[in-house]
């Protein structure tokens, strides 16, 4: 059974700047820059026949044309138990129409509602044993972020082998936006 999710791939350079941000933080578990993504639908498990119907159904989605997004700051989740740490998005409109779209059609094909508010950000690290002292002073000393705006082309799915979040993931099939 495959474990899926939708999102979007960064340009390598948004990833590098990314990248910069590592180390320096107690209890953290770095995510590889080559595994950097937003999600846009996380589906979970699912058999090959669902699979095949959800790569068919994404291909059908009405995406009107590329649309830039901004990375403009980084936070964590988990408030006075830090779990992860990340660079926000701004939710800018194509994008939460993107992800609305996506939901829609997985609800169509029997998935249940991702049951959260939609976050877009890009996960950095993923946390353990971190105090809440401990990111606010990483956050501190992180403090100048500066804006990373990219140009978006297409979506993709992506699979995941088990494990305890971060990758690898494998790019399964792309979508382009109409241009």
């Amino acid at each position: 059974m495959p474990r899926l999710f939708t999102g979007l791939e960064l340009p390598g350079d948004v990833g590098f700047a990314l990248s910069l941000k590592r180390g320096g933080l107690h209890g953290a578990r770095w995510i590889d820059p080559s595994n950097y993504h937003i999600t846009l639908r996380y589906i979970g498990d699912v058999d090959h026949r669902t699979a095949h119907e959800i790569v068919y159904e994404l291909g059908r989605l009405s995406i009107e044309e590329p649309f830039d997004i901004t990375l403009s700051h980084l936070g964590v989740f988990g408030g006075k138990r830090p779990r992860a740490l990340f660079a926000g998005v701004d939710p800018a409109p194509e994008l939460m129409q993107l992800h609305d779209k996506q939901e829609r059609v997985m609800q169509q094909l029997g998935l249940e509602p991702s049951g959260r508010k939609y976050a877009p950000h890009v996960t950095l690290a993923r946390l353990h044993d971190t105090t809440p002292q401990d990111m606010a002073h990483h956050l501190e000393v992180s403090s100048a972020f500066y804006p990373l705006r990219f140009r978006v082309r297409q979506f993709v799915l992506y699979s995941a082998r088990e494990s305890i979040g971060g990758g690898p993931y494998l790019v399964e099939e792309a979508y382009p936006l109409a241009a």
